[in-house]
């Protein structure tokens, strides 16, 4: 048997003044819409902070952002949609910023080839409406950090 073929990630809770959190929306052809952490793949020889500052800034238009500590981990092992991954291994990094309006570095067409169509601030109290998120727990780690449980190491928070 093969080792599966892991994509190294990395992804950022970006929490704005008054709780407010960026967020992605996702549309995959086989499993549908997710909504999910700004970020994605490492390049090689890129730590995990030149890739966040890369991602964030292709993805967002957020240049230099002031990234915190480690916070959780996740692994997926699910094939990917272009078969070149079997799984994805993400380290996501609390990220504290200024309410700003994202705007994207690269075109809408290169994200949405990657499947990201749509970036949001949410309040809290909007998780309850939808249900699709990556991870699927993410509502409730999103409450833990907002109430100031922010963990000294970085846990699992699951698929």
């Amino acid at each position: 048997m093969t080792e599966p073929r892991i994509r190294e990630a990395v992804r950022a809770l970006i929490i704005a003044p008054h709780h407010r959190v960026l967020l992605v929306r996702f549309e995959f052809p086989r499993s549908g819409t997710r909504w999910a952490l700004p970020g994605g793949g490492c390049e090689p020889g890129e730590s995990d902070h030149e890739a966040l500052r890369r991602e964030l800034d292709e993805e967002l238009g957020l240049v230099d952002p002031d990234i915190g500590p480690h916070i959780w981990d996740r692994l997926h092992l699910i094939p990917f949609e272009n078969g070149l991954w079997d799984g994805q291994r993400e380290r996501v990094y609390l990220v504290h910023a200024e309410h700003f309006e994202p705007r994207p570095r690269l075109p809408w067409e290169e994200l949405r080839a990657e499947y990201l169509h749509e970036i949001r601030w949410w309040h809290r109290h909007q998780f309850g409406d939808h249900t699709a998120f990556v991870p699927a727990a993410l509502p409730h780690h999103i409450a833990s950090v907002l109430d100031g449980d922010v963990p000294n190491e970085p846990i699992d928070v699951g698929v």
